[in-house]
C-alpha cells in the first residue's frame, strides 16, 4: 500500500485585492511542502496540468524535475498528463529524462482531462476528444515498450524505424486516471495498466461497481493479478477537527467549487453540500485525523487499492495551512491507517 499526496497548484485569491496568488510564490511553496512530505516518508507526489489563471502549473514535468533535486525517495508523478493534447514523444522524452535525474522516481499518470483548455491552446478538436486519447496512449504504450518504433496513427506523423532518446533504462510507470466512465475502465484493464479513479463528489461506494468491472477486465485478458495496482485520488485536508476546517478551510474550498461551478452551471456551493461529503460516506477525505484515516481505512479495504492519494490543496489555502495538513497527514493520519491495516 502507497500512500501520496496530490497538487494542482491552486493559487490563492485574494478577495480584497481581487487577484491571484503570484505562480512563482506559489511554486516556491509546492517545492517547501513537497521536500516535507519527502522527509515525512510519504510515498508518492501526484501533480496536475492545467492552462488556467487559477492554476501554476501548466507543465509538471518540469516542476517535478526541479523536486528531483530537493528530494530523496518520494515518488513524483503527473495527475494528470492530458494526453489527448499532448505529444507522446515529448511526453516520453520529458518524463524519461525525469526518472534520469531522480534515480527512477517518474511515473505517468495519463488521462483524457477534466479541463478543456489545452484543446484550443494547441490546436485540437474538441470532437476528437476521445480518439485522440486512445490514439496518444497506444503511441506512448509503443514508445515505452520498443526502442525502434515503427507506429502510424491519424492525428500524428508516422514513426518508421525511429529511436526515441533519452532512454531511461526501465520501462515507465504509466498510469490511467479515470474520472466514472466505463469505457475508459475497460481500455485500463484491457491494457493491464494501473487505474487511479478521481473520487470528487458523491460516495466512494458509489465506484465499487466500476472497481469490479476493473478487476473483470483486467484477470479477462490474462494479467498477472499479483501486479494490479488500483487508486484513489480524492480531496483532503486535515485539520485539528471538523469544527475548524469548516470555520478556515471551507471558504477556500467552496470559493474553488463555484468559480468553475459557474463555468459548468452548477448551483453555488454550500456549507451542508461541504458537511455531506465530511460525512462517514461522503467523499472529502477531511477533518481530524481520526476522521481522515478512518475513513481512508474502510475505502482502502472496500476496493482493495494499492494507492491512496491525499489531494490536500483545493482552493489555495494559505501555505502554513498546507504544511501543516501534510504534517498531519504523515505524522498522525498514515500511522493510524497503517496500524489499522497491519501495516504499521
Amino acid at each position: 500500500m502507497e500512500f501520496g499526496i496530490g497538487s494542482f497548484a491552486d493559487l490563492t485569491y485574494d478577495k480584497d485585492k481581487r487577484q491571484f496568488q503570484s505562480p512563482g510564490e506559489r511554486l516556491n511553496e509546492l517545492v517547501e511542502q513537497v521536500k516535507l512530505a519527502d522527509q515525512l516518508g510519504i510515498d508518492a507526489f501526484v501533480l496536475g496540468e492545467h492552462h488556467r489563471q487559477d492554476y501554476a502549473v501548466s507543465t509538471p514535468e518540469i516542476v517535478l524535475s526541479a523536486l528531483s533535486q530537493v528530494t530523496k525517495n518520494i515518488k513524483l508523478a503527473s495527475g494528470v498528463t492530458v494526453l489527448s493534447s499532448s505529444d507522446p514523444v515529448k511526453v516520453y522524452q520529458d518524463f524519461a529524462t525525469l526518472d534520469l535525474l531522480s534515480g527512477q522516481r517518474a511515473e505517468i499518470v495519463a488521462g483524457r482531462g477534466s479541463f478543456i483548455e489545452s484543446f484550443p491552446l494547441f490546436g485540437y478538436d474538441l470532437k476528437d476528444y476521445n480518439k485522440l486519447f486512445e490514439e496518444k496512449l497506444e503511441l506512448l504504450l509503443v514508445l515505452n515498450k520498443e526502442e525502434v518504433v515503427n507506429w502510424e496513427g491519424r492525428f500524428r506523423p508516422s514513426l518508421h524505424q525511429q529511436v526515441v532518446y533519452p532512454r531511461p533504462g526501465r520501462a515507465l510507470p504509466i498510469w490511467i486516471a479515470v474520472g466514472g466512465t466505463p469505457e475508459s475502465v475497460e481500455r485500463a484493464g484491457r491494457l493491464g495498466l494501473p487505474i487511479i479513479f478521481a473520487i470528487i463528489g458523491g460516495m466512494p461506494k458509489q465506484f465499487k461497481p466500476l472497481v469490479e468491472y476493473y478487476k473483470q477486465v483486467y484477470q479477462h485478458y490474462g494479467h498477472d493479478l499479483a501486479k494490479m495496482q488500483i487508486g484513489v485520488h480524492a480531496h483532503s485536508f486535515i485539520s485539528d477537527s471538523a469544527d475548524e476546517l469548516i470555520d478556515k478551510y471551507f471558504p477556500y474550498y467552496a470559493s474553488t467549487m463555484d468559480r468553475i461551478g459557474r463555468e459548468r452551471g452548477w448551483s453555488p456551493y454550500t456549507v451542508n453540500q461541504f458537511k455531506g461529503g465530511l460525512s462517514e460516506d461522503g467523499a472529502l477525505f477531511m477533518g481530524s485525523p481520526e476522521m481522515v484515516a478512518e475513513k481512508m481505512v474502510s475505502t482502502i479495504r472496500m476496493f482493495g487499492l494499492t494507492r491512496f492519494v491525499a489531494h490536500i490543496d483545493v482552493g489555495g489555502p494559505s501555505h502554513a495551512d498546507l504544511m501543516k495538513s501534510i504534517e498531519l497527514y504523515g505524522d498522525k493520519v498514515l500511522p493510524l491507517v497503517k496500524k489499522e491495516l497491519g501495516e504499521g
